[in-house]
């Protein structure tokens, strides 16, 4: 038997979609070694230049305007899968597409970003494409772009986003709940007194996480930071600045001037070794984050969620009870105090992070994609 080739199509907006695919692709890497695996940015196909372009109008817009982006969000979270507006969307880049998937010949196909799951999903539907197709969702809400009743297998991080497509008339059985895909190294077991010694930290010490994602876009990040240098507390911090050079340089003198310990990163690739080193995080609501942290059993301060997906990801954090949203400074200096205060908090958000995440999503969502690559022999017909 020939090894199975999958495709992945991911994008770089934001980085959590782009994560979610390098999730399941080490997952496919330790389950089936033999597998072929391809991962591409769609947008890269269709036009690498205008790719940019969108990337860089999407980080300033979640940066300097996120009601309008918020806005957007909601208009368009209700509009049915044909659609103009969705018809539009879902063709950019078809032909691009077509003769890319033509020229590699998938056996299955996964998308971790919605655009191009609604343009295959198109044609799986009309019978132009003949590819088992799998759509990841990889927020805890539901949006029209990811809804297509073209795919043939859809992976969710939770029950309610299960109830969601089932109520936009997605067949119950094409639906697997699993987790949202993180890489399978947050499910390692860490321990947490070595990991803040070998980031220099000490052990007796509340230790926050604060993160903004990989273009730190989480509001008042300075801010932040200077209250944890300068407040009367057992209190350090890890601050990580992503790719925000600006943001990086901005912390020199609240570092200097600091009476509580803090290490600085910019862009990192241990973020599971930071997590596993702190006691509770400050974050953006982005889905894979908050998968990540929830994997991590890490409780969550969401500090000014951005509206939209992120918004609704942080009300599911705090319906399930793993943490905290502060939608202004008040509200976050009230949260912080609590959380200082009251020694059992972070235990019992931790405790609910654990039962509604039990890990290993990656592969349970791996171990459903192979039981469908293998039952739905793949033909490829694409116009």
């Amino acid at each position: 038997m020939k090894p199975l080739r999958i495709l992945v199509f991911s994008a770089g907006f934001g980085g959590g979609h782009v994560k979610a695919a390098e999730a399941l692709i080490q997952a496919v890497k330790n389950m089936e070694p033999t597998a072929e695996i391809v991962h591409e940015d769609f947008m890269d196909i269709y036009h690498k230049g205008l790719n940019m372009i969108f990337k860089k109008s999407y980080i300033k817009l979640i940066k300097r305007a996120p009601k309008l982006w918020g806005t957007f969000y909601q208009s368009t979270q209700d509009l049915s899968y044909d659609s103009l507006f969705q018809r539009f969307v879902n063709n950019m880049g078809r032909r691009q597409l077509i003769d890319y998937i033509h020229g590699l010949k998938p056996d299955i196909i996964i998308c971790t970003y919605p655009t191009v799951a609604g343009l295959l999903a198109q044609m799986r539907k009309t019978g132009e494409l003949r590819i088992p197709l799998v759509t990841v969702i990889t927020d805890y809400t539901t949006h029209c772009q990811w809804i297509h009743p073209g795919v043939d297998l859809y992976i969710v991080g939770n029950n309610q986003v299960r109830e969601g497509l089932i109520k936009r008339g997605i067949n119950p059985r094409s639906i697997k709940v699993t987790g949202i895909p993180v890489s399978p190294k947050f499910d390692r077991s860490l321990n947490k007194k070595e990991a803040k010694t070998d980031l220099g930290l000490s052990t007796g010490l509340l230790t926050v996480l604060i993160m903004g994602g990989a273009y730190g876009v989480l509001g008042n990040a300075k801010w932040l930071c200077s209250l944890i240098a300068t407040i009367d507390a057992p209190i350090q911090a890890i601050f990580v600045c992503g790719k925000d050079r600006k943001l990086y340089r901005s912390l020199d003198p609240v570092i200097e001037m600091a009476r509580n310990p803090i290490v600085r990163f910019d862009f990192v690739n241990n973020v599971d070794v930071l997590m596993a080193a702190a006691d509770i995080i400050i974050t953006k609501a982005g889905g894979l984050t908050v998968s990540e942290a929830l994997t991590k059993h890490l409780p969550m301060i969401i500090f000014k969620p951005i509206p939209g997906q992120e918004a609704n990801n942080a009300e599911y954090i705090r319906a399930i009870g793993a943490g905290k949203i502060a939608y202004t400074q008040t509200e976050f200096l009230d949260i912080f105090d609590e959380i200082i205060q009251n020694n059992t908090l972070i235990s019992q958000m931790s405790d609910a992070a654990a039962r509604e995440f039990p890990g290993n999503s990656a592969e349970r969502a791996v171990q459903s994609i192979l039981e469908m690559a293998y039952q739905l022999p793949p033909i490829l017909d694409v116009g």
